[in-house]
């Protein structure tokens, strides 16, 4: 997995790509939640990467359905 998630290289995925890494990366956090708490946790810088990759997707995610949302209003305007 890349360690950088730029919005100019999420943006360019399709929606069904950005689903499946959006899946991946909530089941690293899972796994760095459970190695946290039974203090096997190594990379911990990690942690925050997956968090806020995680919320870079949703935002991409929303912010593309608002699109899409005001594109069909205007149309039907």
């Amino acid at each position: 997995m890349a360690d950088t998630y730029k919005p100019a290289d999420l943006r360019a995925k399709s929606e069904d790509e950005l689903n499946a890494l959006l899946i991946d990366l909530k089941r690293e956090q899972i796994n760095h939640r459970f190695a946290a708490a039974t203090g096997q946790s190594e990379n911990t810088s990690r942690v925050k990467v997956v968090r806020r990759a995680v919320a870079r997707i949703k935002t991409l995610a929303h912010q593309s359905k608002n699109r899409a949302g005001a594109q069909t209003s205007a149309a039907k305007s």
